[in-house]
């Protein structure tokens, strides 16, 4: 199991992803998901929680690779914007 893990992070480090920042867009996804438009919605549930690449969901869509990587790049903010005006996921975490 350790071995898969670090098979898993060298992977997101050779392709530039960042483990833990998924990680914490997913949860930020469970508590914000409601205040997204619903194209943020359901392009970031298939990012995050279905682990699609973009060229898959841009696929699914009938939409271009682009428009996908736009609306995960503007979904991506308004989470992070949620969660430095709102603090929920902060405090869940213990945090004041």
């Amino acid at each position: 199991m350790i071995y898969l893990l670090c098979k898993v992070k060298l992977l997101y480090k050779v392709v530039g992803l960042s483990l833990e920042k998924n990680l914490l867009l997913a949860q930020l996804y469970d508590l914000y998901a409601p205040l997204l438009t619903t194209l943020q919605k359901t392009v970031m549930g298939d990012f995050l929680l279905k682990d699609l690449t973009i060229s898959e969901i841009a696929e699914n869509n009938g939409v271009s690779r682009q428009a996908i990587k736009d609306a995960v790049a503007k979904a991506e903010a308004k989470l992070l914007d949620y969660e430095d005006k709102l603090g929920f996921y902060k405090r869940l975490q213990g945090g004041t």
